[in-house]
């Protein structure tokens, strides 16, 4: 993920999918002129919902767009407050790992949880 700011990289990808920043708008249920501050980063990233919208219309991982907006989604946090300790050790465990190690793990999780 680059240091582009979250309204950088949502504009940029609206308008490689020519999308108007009035069709947006609707779309997610916001005003044109909100947006607009958005994608300046004028205002901050909106809420959860409101940024999985977006994901979704400009064909983006909600989660990766969740992180541009400096946010963990509402899910995830669940899972790590429901079991602090083991997630806190998981998680720790892949610091320095590769990213294709990381998808294994994830993998080889779900092959667990499916026996």
């Amino acid at each position: 993920m680059s240091g582009e700011k979250f309204g950088e990289f949502v504009r940029r990808e609206r308008e490689a999918k020519e999308i108007s920043l009035r069709e947006m708008a609707k779309m997610i249920g916001v005003s044109p002129t909100y947006l607009a501050k958005v994608e300046r980063d004028e205002f901050p990233p909106p809420a959860e919902d409101k940024v999985k919208a977006i994901a979704k219309i400009i064909k983006c991982d909600a989660d990766e767009l969740m992180a541009r907006a400096g946010r963990v989604s509402s899910d995830l946090s669940d899972i790590i407050k429901r079991r602090p300790i083991e997630m806190a050790a998981l998680l720790r465990t892949t610091k320095g790992l590769k990213t294709e190690d990381i998808a294994r793990l994830a993998t080889d999780a779900q092959k667990a949880k499916n026996k």
